[in-house]
């Protein structure tokens, strides 16, 4: 499922990665690397890594070029919040060293998630045309699409969890698109899944809706419910997640041009941004599905903070 090469880094040392305040282990048991897919080996051999693990992490599937003008394209628009260093290449993504207004930014962030550009970029034609074939069908982009950079040096990071707590409004056969906006390496943040935890999640999901059965439809699809974690969250303690299920967090150093694609059961978290070169980390994840499956309704908007979602 994964590349047996324990957690020795690039440099010869395990990578120190920290989530919410707690140090992952890095010992083989608990600690791993994803397996990179080649693309050209055939959608029907990708559908089936993707049913068998739970994700599978397409290499150098896009453009790197294009990949990396977008980047600088988002933060070309963000540099005037201040949140690139002043006289740096966009596409570099240094963050300033001041923190700039949060508000400025999410302001801005709310109008790129709008832009023709951003759809474009999350609807490339190689991307539609792979997704009809792996769904098997007219595969349909939610219009509810995220973008997020994460700062160095702060404690940012996703707590674990699986998407399908924000999706239970429509099929459980939705596919999510990871793509990273540029390289990042596991230094920078990026994606870590438990491994095999498309089979826990589908489970948990499995145990909620037992629990869930008693409340409105409304209240049943909702990730707040009272049945549920706070913020639909899995839980926020990675390295107690790996000792619980007794096995692994996957990394992996991605690159500008890489997708990953996981199981809407699939466990998954982000740790924090510790870059040394203090560039921001920026990436997308957006949701496909067969169109003939429900929808979740709630995905038709464009996505705003504090949506509820």
């Amino acid at each position: 499922m994964s590349i047996s090469m324990g957690v020795t880094h690039r440099d010869g040392k395990g990578p120190s990665l920290v989530a919410n305040g707690k140090q992952l282990s890095t010992t083989a048991d608990r600690l791993g690397y994803l397996t990179p897919t080649d693309p050209g080996i055939g959608v029907a051999a990708i559908r089936w890594l993707y049913e068998e693990n739970g994700y599978v992490w397409l290499k150098g599937f896009l453009p790197r070029s294009e990949v990396i003008e977008f980047r600088g394209w988002v933060f070309s628009h963000l540099a005037a919040t201040g949140l690139i260093a002043s006289g740096t290449d966009p596409r570099d993504g240094i963050a300033s060293a001041i923190t700039p207004d949060s508000k400025a930014v999410d302001r801005y962030l709310m109008a790129l998630v709008r832009s023709v550009a951003y759809e474009g970029f999350c609807a490339q034609p190689r991307m539609a045309r792979f997704m009809d074939e792996f769904l098997a069908g007219i595969s349909y982009l939610h219009k509810r699409k995220i973008m997020r950079h994460v700062r160095p040096g702060t404690t940012t990071a996703t707590p674990a969890h699986y998407d399908l707590v924000y999706l239970r409004g429509g099929t459980s056969r939705v596919v999510t698109a990871w793509i990273p906006i540029g390289d990042i390496p596991v230094e920078m943040g990026g994606l870590t899944y438990l491994e095999g935890s498309h089979a826990i999640g589908a489970r948990m999901e499995r145990d909620f809706a037992e629990q869930n059965s008693d409340l409105s439809p409304e209240e049943r699809v909702s990730a707040y419910n009272r049945n549920m974690t706070e913020g639909g969250w899995v839980s926020k303690d990675l390295p107690d997640m790996a000792e619980r299920f007794d096995t692994r967090w996957l990394i992996a150093d991605y690159e500008a041009g890489d997708v990953m694609l996981h199981s809407p059961f699939m466990i998954h978290a982000s740790t924090t941004n510790q870059d040394e070169r203090q560039r921001l980390r920026l990436s997308t994840d957006i949701r496909y599905q067969n169109v003939e499956d429900e929808i979740d309704v709630r995905w038709n908007n464009h996505w705003s903070l504090g949506d509820m979602l």
